[in-house]
């Protein structure tokens, strides 16, 4: 199965109402298995940094094969990526909101948010990640 821009804006959809219901502001992105933007929204007063960060969140899921905020004890001085977000011009992502979207053995795609709080922005990517759970399904 790949990322498809329906699907893109439903999972974006879902991702915007779920960190509104937490009064977050963010920016979401969906990227396909090369890290492309696929769909991207962001809700009127997010920060002005969140259309890169969610982008960038979505593309590190991808490349890493594994939510973001799985990469920050990873990344830290000394550790096995230390390092790691000076790669490619700074786009690697190591806090979270960034997770895989996986079809059998392989990811597919990624989604990013950014705005909220850490926990707030993985909630809302997770939360998201159900709608791809539920296409992905056999019927």
């Amino acid at each position: 199965m790949e990322v498809d821009l329906d699907l893109a804006l439903r999972i974006a959809e879902v991702a915007r109402d779920r960190a509104a219901s937490h009064g977050a502001l963010v920016s979401v992105a969906v990227v396909d298995a090369g890290g492309h933007l696929v769909a991207f929204t962001r809700m009127d007063g997010a920060e002005i940094a969140g259309p890169v960060l969610a982008r960038d969140k979505a593309y590190t899921a991808v490349a890493h094969r594994c939510g973001t905020d799985e990469l920050t004890e990873l990344v830290s001085p000394g550790a096995a990526l230390a390092g790691m977000s000076s790669a490619d011009g700074g786009r690697y992502i190591a806090f979270g909101g960034g997770v895989p979207l996986w079809s059998g053995d392989r990811v597919v795609g990624g989604i990013g948010v950014s705005g909220g709080t850490s926990d707030q922005d993985v909630d809302a990517a997770v939360t998201a990640l159900a709608v791809w759970m539920e296409a992905e399904a056999p019927s």
